[in-house]
């Protein structure tokens, strides 16, 4: 058994101080289930051999009909890191934050608006495995709600049940999306999606048509859009413990959460669905490199290595991208530092366990949105 699951485990079963901090506790149960579910003791493949899967190969971005955006992606956050980067927390400069994969292109030397939005948007994020359950113990929107707001922007959470199939989820998006008010003429509305939260948009916009006149564009954040090798070793029933993280406000829904993760049902879903042509996609990757992986999840990154080290701890780089998406850059951050803020809020937690998790994210969001912006006024 891994040595650090032994150590959380004597963690968590010796009784706290009355003095200790509620968040230390609720944290080592997320951990002990993390670790239970990623770092299990008997190794077996991690993509089972199997007859039940569409014909796959692996080629170049380019030639799945994935439109190179990096360069100008990096001129906007770049312009915007020289700017204010140093007044945002968790600074970063540019070149240490995107990863510079080859045959990236130059600058166009085109200027970057800094002012208020001329093209706001209405940003709805869906989140992905799990965040339902720990929403009380982290805060999603610190991040990126303020910042965006300044420029004209609304953003908010859209929740999905936290351990449910993305065919049910895109349900609940379906329903979310149509309950608003028309965006004809206002905000142009766009889904975010983090994790598991991509899937479940994909699948939305894909079952209903109706969203179609809709949504504006899809945002992919570290999006398991083909899915984990991960969710093959993990049994929902582990998962399902997380109902019981302190707290929590969610159950085990259709359960089918892990279900709609694996690689087998991700990619049958791509090669069985066309996305809808109307909306814009577009896709951020996370690739850090060793030195920028928590040490909680070190173990996972390691497992995942066995089918290929170019991987966030829970995603491989190539299986988060949207087919037929503007490719906006690669961000040197492992899966949980582009989006918990753990280091924010629980710093004891950050500096024994999530220790690789400052990230600039206001930057990130801004400089997403003012791409957007610009991406689809000129559309």
């Amino acid at each position: 058994m891994n040595s650090r699951l032994l150590i959380l485990i004597r963690l968590f079963t010796t009784r706290l101080p009355v003095t200790s901090c509620r968040s230390h506790l609720a944290f080592q149960v997320i951990l002990l289930v993390v670790f239970s579910a990623l770092c299990g003791c008997a190794p077996k493949p991690m993509i089972p051999y199997s007859h039940n899967t569409p014909p796959l190969i692996l080629v170049p971005a380019s030639a799945a009909g994935v439109v190179d955006g990096r360069s100008r992606f990096r001129e906007i956050y770049c312009a915007i890191t020289n700017e204010r980067g140093r007044e945002l927390p968790d600074y970063r400069p540019c070149e240490e934050a995107l990863v510079r994969l080859e045959n990236e292109a130059p600058p166009s030397g085109t200027p970057v608006d800094f002012g208020v939005s001329k093209f706001p948007l209405k940003i709805l994020i869906v989140l992905g495995l799990g965040a339902k359950c720990v929403e009380n113990f982290l805060d999603f929107q610190m991040t990126v709600t303020d910042q965006l707001g300044r420029f004209g922007h609304e953003v908010r959470i859209l929740d999905v049940e936290a351990l449910s199939s993305s065919a049910r989820n895109a349900g609940i998006i379906r329903e979310a999306v149509m309950k608003m008010p028309d965006p004809k003429g206002g905000k142009h509305l766009v889904l975010v999606g983090y994790s598991k939260g991509t899937p479940d948009i994909l699948e939305a916009v894909t079952t209903y048509p109706e969203l179609q006149q809709r949504v504006a564009a899809v945002v992919s954040i570290a999006g398991a859009v083909g899915g984990t090798p991960q969710a093959n070793t993990v049994e929902q029933s582990t998962l399902n413990l997380l109902q019981y993280f302190p707290d929590a406000e969610c159950d085990p829904g259709d359960e089918g959460a892990l279900k709609s993760l694996t690689p087998e049902v991700r990619k049958r879903w791509l090669a069985t669905h066309s996305l809808p042509g109307s909306i814009r996609y577009y896709s951020v990757i996370t690739y850090p490199d060793a030195d920028h992986i928590s040490s909680i999840l070190k173990s996972s990154y390691d497992k995942l290595s066995q089918v290929d080290s170019r991987n966030d701890s829970q995603l491989i780089f190539y299986d988060q991208v949207i087919p037929g998406s503007v490719l906006l850059g690669y961000l040197n951050a492992d899966h949980w530092a582009v989006a918990l803020p753990i280091n924010r809020t629980h710093p004891f937690i950050a500096s024994h366990f999530v220790d690789r998790n400052g990230f600039p994210r206001e930057v990130l969001a801004e400089a997403l949105a003012r791409f957007i912006e610009e991406d689809l006024s000129n559309r």
